[in-house]
């Protein structure tokens, strides 16, 4: 069928000429027979080159055999709904296209349509290097968990035996056997801290968190008895409040390790000669619960650091233990507890850090 039979049938005229889309009419050939000036100007070609060579000579070499595939089924009269291939403009430049194309049979024509979608694939393939990239990293962490819970046990065995060994009975000073009697106990919370941490690992390793009710006093006196030296060094004092909510339904390995590191961030980005204040409380709202963490600490610049505050080793300060990883697991976490985490903080005055959980 000849392309002046083509436009006397039926004006095409203005519908080609004014769509934004890309639209044309190809024989059964494999040449185009029409296209619009959106798709010439796409493809940086003159309407004489486009005419001039088969279609498949414009199609990226990755997708010809595929294209041509999909081609032999239009032939045989079965419609193509949304076929995305790629193709090469004049100038070298890849461009996504998703059609839409109609077989004619009688008159040996394909009628169709596409749509640029280049954005949508850079997109997605953004979305796939991030999520290489954090499967990666979480890979490579869950591997320094097991290596450093492993490597520390040996020692932390080492300690408790030297402690048995000591004969007490010789001690006469009761300051010195009360400091052995902290010590014995926080060594054997060391023990059972890396035994946790290993079951976690390994019953977790392909399954989801469990969730069960979880008492936050308990949580954070666990907490505070084990951080008891560094406390008292500190004189750091706290506010605690949790009359609103006092049993949340989470995993407890993890809202152990969120309070753990809110509160060690909080005790070591303390402000110079001002002893730190923690306040910790619970509040209950129409979406679910909240946790609400308050500190007296150094703060920071929220406009320099907040789109990066929960990455992986993200530092905004020069403190010398400052790793970049106890925010990144505080998110973590929050995000496995199907959670959410807001933060407000100012320089000089202290951090707020509200941990949402829904019931």
């Amino acid at each position: 069928m000849e392309l002046n039979d083509i436009e006397t049938e039926l004006d095409l005229e203005p519908f080609f000429s004014q769509s934004q889309d890309y639209l044309c009419i190809a024989g059964y050939d494999g040449y185009f027979r029409k296209i619009n000036p959106a798709f010439i100007k796409l493809m940086g070609y003159t309407r004489e080159e486009l005419f001039a060579n088969p279609i498949s000579h414009f199609v990226h070499p990755k997708d010809r055999q595929n294209t041509a595939e999909t081609r032999a089924k239009i032939l045989e009269g079965i419609p193509l709904l949304h076929f995305q291939n790629r193709y090469l403009t004049k100038s070298g430049e890849i461009v996504w296209l998703t059609w839409t194309s109609i077989p004619i049979p009688d008159k040996e024509l394909i009628y169709a349509i596409s749509k640029n979608i280049t954005h949508l694939k850079k997109l997605e393939e953004d979305r796939h290097i991030r999520i290489r990239d954090l499967t990666s990293k979480n890979s490579g962490l869950t591997q320094l968990s097991y290596a450093t819970a492993q490597d520390l046990r040996s020692p932390v065995n080492n300690l408790i035996s030297l402690v048995k060994l000591l004969d007490r009975s010789k001690i006469q000073d009761d300051e010195t056997l009360l400091y052995l009697e902290l010590l014995e106990k926080s060594v054997h919370k060391l023990k059972r801290t890396l035994n946790d941490q290993v079951d976690h690992l390994q019953g977790n390793r392909f399954l989801e968190p469990n969730f069960e009710p979880v008492n936050l006093n308990e949580v954070i006196q666990n907490i505070l008895d084990s951080l008891h030296s560094l406390i008292e060094e500190t004189e750091t004092s706290f506010e605690i409040d949790f009359s609103s909510v006092e049993v949340l339904k989470v995993n407890e390995f993890y809202l152990h390790s969120i309070f753990l590191n809110l509160i060690t961030n909080s005790i070591k980005y303390a402000q110079p000669g001002l002893p730190p204040l923690i306040s910790i409380s619970s509040k209950k709202n129409e979406a679910g619960s909240q946790i609400h963490f308050i500190d007296n600490g150094t703060g920071f610049d929220m406009e320099k650091s907040e789109n990066r505050l929960f990455e992986l080793h993200q530092k905004f300060t020069d403190h010398k233990d400052s790793k970049g990883i106890g925010l990144y697991l505080v998110k973590s976490y929050m995000n496995s507890l199907g959670g959410d985490i807001d933060v407000e903080s100012k320089i000089g005055v202290g951090t707020s850090f509200i941990l949402s959980f829904k019931d």
